[in-house]
């Protein structure tokens, strides 16, 4: 296992109006996390804040190239970003111990915090398709490269982990400071990782390791069948 310190490189917030960073996701423009009541999306060029759809947003958030997806409690909420209307929901799988939430070929993965997994599940139902087992508690969850990541936090630790998608072993770590926590997680689709921060009210972003060759698309998934 490799194992690191993680490179901060920037540094955004805190937001008006937002005591807490939950759920992070990226639509390819702008940076959208969860903040108790609301969903708020900001400019990561700038960092001023350009969104704001009053739902409730207490912990993951995920974007499908179209749509938001956000966990409210026992439930997952698709959302229309243009008029922030709720358009549907199914049960989300932990019954509100879910913590990250992620889009990737097709499929919601929802990550479980005191649980220690991960579950892909059907979009449409909630149906659990696989589960992955960790060894920490399960913050944030993202995939990038075929590479699927987690954010976790216990205490005053926190890290990035890339694991096994098979087995849930894991590959690599990036340790964040002391007292940094990682409450939610979303590659950029490129070199970059975008870190919710908790109490802190500020998301982070984090380097990626660079690889010797890319092994495929943002969010293509080793051994699965289904088709983008």
């Amino acid at each position: 296992m490799s194992r690191s310190t993680a490179e901060i490189v920037r540094e955004y917030g805190p937001f008006s109006g937002a005591n807490s960073v939950h759920g992070v996701t990226y639509d390819g423009q702008n940076v959208w996390f969860a903040a108790g009541d609301k969903l708020n999306a900001f400019d990561p060029a700038s960092g001023k804040t350009v969104r704001s759809i009053d739902v409730a947003a207490l912990a993951g958030t995920a974007f499908d190239g179209q749509h938001l997806f956000q966990l409210a409690e026992d439930r997952i909420q698709k959302i229309d970003p243009k008029t922030g209307r709720v358009l549907a929901t199914i049960p989300a799988p932990g019954g509100g111990g879910d913590s990250g939430l992620t889009w990737a070929e097709g499929t919601l993965w929802v990550g479980q915090y005191r649980d220690r997994k991960i579950h892909q599940i059907d979009p449409q139902t909630g149906a659990i398709l696989r589960t992955i087992e960790s060894n920490r508690f399960v913050t944030g969850v993202t995939w990038i490269d075929g590479e699927l990541w987690h954010g976790t936090w216990e205490g005053d630790e926190s890290d990035l982990r890339r694991v096994d998608p098979r087995t849930g072993e894991v590959l690599e770590r990036l340790e964040m400071p002391p007292g940094v926590s990682v409450s939610g997680l979303e590659s950029d689709g490129g070199d970059q990782f975008f870190c919710g921060g908790g109490s802190s009210g500020k998301v982070r972003t984090v380097r990626r390791p660079k690889r010797g060759s890319t092994t495929g698309s943002g969010s293509e998934i080793p051994g699965d069948s289904k088709s983008k």
